[in-house]
């Protein structure tokens, strides 16, 4: 291998952007493959970078990282591997697609490379000489190196430690995490404690500081120290709560609500169900999604934080 591969990065979103300023920063040779006309082209442009579409990036290029979202790459992926170079070593960064896309692959490794945080936290990470957890898996190993191409690209974009795992464990745990607690969990959990005060005459402000704005100030301390750590450095008061009402809100039905999302995932259910939706246009994700902009919650952020132009309780 040469000391400066040539890696086509498909896609700028959240990790295409972090991945190709991190590689280039590493002194791989990148070359963005984005959409003509889109905005992550023009950002890419912005950046430095000379994109060009996706095919065209791909031709060539010795690794090929495939940063597309998962409801939109299974449509592209018929022209997208007619131009992958013979022997590119094929990179997702999650599992959805190589366990629920159906997609077929020339005779090349195909590996997962996935960071433990979102595009803007590794690119962070990156810029101040740290690391970034990641999972890794060869989901196709034709070199018989495959893992160890996994591992050059994860360290490559500022990961560590590795843990090696396997394409099905990391999908499956990957979407119970986002559902159960990172995003459907938290965001459930949150306006449902807002609600509750505001229901029995709290103010609306004061609801969402308490509920909301705190939350991420004993989730930082979490991540510093873990949840032994935490529990360390709040107050008795605080402690004392926790250990006893804690358990009562996230208790029996919440257990079973877990488990049940999480044999969804393990059928198949949910991936069916989201790309179901995704060929439909998303009408069901994007009129649930309006609904819950227009909830009284986001005014209340507003007030509370003293944005510009939000209007006065009362007025």
């Amino acid at each position: 291998m040469t000391d400066s591969p040539r890696v086509a990065v498909v896609g700028f979103g959240h990790q295409g952007e972090a991945q190709a300023l991190n590689l280039r920063d590493a002194g791989w040779q990148v070359t963005v493959g984005a959409r003509e006309g889109g905005a992550s082209g023009a950002r890419a442009r912005a950046l430095g970078f000379a994109p060009v579409p996706p095919a065209e990036a791909l031709s060539g290029a010795a690794w090929a990282a495939m940063l597309v979202a998962d409801e939109a790459l299974p449509a592209l992926w018929p022209a997208l591997s007619r131009a992958l170079s013979s022997g590119a070593t094929i990179v997702f960064a999650h599992g959805f697609n190589l366990l629920y896309g159906a997609l077929e692959f020339p005779g090349a490794d195909v590996v997962l490379v996935s960071p433990t945080g979102p595009g803007r936290v590794l690119r962070q990470s990156f810029e101040r000489g740290a690391q970034l957890p990641a999972y890794v898996a060869a989901h196709r190993d034709a070199s018989g190196h495959a893992l160890e191409s996994a591992e050059r690209y994860a360290r490559a974009i500022g990961c560590g430690p590795l843990w090696r795992t396997t394409v099905r464990e990391e999908t499956e745990v990957d979407l119970f995490g986002e559902q159960a607690v990172l995003c459907g969990g938290m965001n459930a959990l949150v306006t449902a404690a807002f609600e509750t005060l505001v229901a029995a005459g709290y103010a609306p402000e004061i609801a969402y500081l308490e509920c909301v704005h705190q939350l991420k100030y004993l989730a930082d301390l979490m991540h510093e120290r873990g949840i032994k750590g935490m529990r360390e450095g709040i107050s008795g008061t605080a402690l004392y709560g926790d250990l006893t009402v804690g358990e009562r809100v996230i208790g029996d039905p919440s257990r079973a609500a877990m488990r049940a999302a999480l044999e969804e995932i393990r059928s198949g259910a949910f991936a069916r169900g989201w790309m179901a939706e995704a060929a439909a246009g998303r009408p069901m994700l994007d009129s649930r999604q309006r609904a819950a902009a227009a909830h009284p919650i986001e005014a209340a952020r507003k007030r509370a934080l003293g944005e510009a132009g939000a209007p006065m309780a009362g007025a």
